[in-house]
């Protein structure tokens, strides 16, 4: 299972309405944080009805927790978008 699979599954957790795992490794390539993996970088595009009243950051915070310390320790960089 690639990362890309975890990553979702992960945040399935949050029962979203929409949920899209963008792989952005390859636009990072050479750059700090470039493990030669290829999953280093990656993009969240979610929307879940249990953000509508919380910060940012809470949202950020729930997002980081769904995934963990296994998941969040093979990332190199999370951009996440909140829809």
């Amino acid at each position: 299972m690639g990362l890309d699979a975890e990553i979702s599954g992960a945040l399935q957790k949050l029962s979203p309405t929409q949920l899209e795992v963008v792989n952005e490794s390859a636009m990072h390539q050479g750059h700090a944080g470039d493990d030669g993996s290829g999953e280093s970088h990656w993009r969240v595009i979610i929307q879940a009805a249990q953000f509508d009243d919380m910060s940012r950051i809470a949202r950020h915070r729930a997002i980081h927790s769904a995934l963990g310390p296994d998941i969040m320790g093979r990332i190199h960089a999370l951009a996440i978008e909140i829809k």
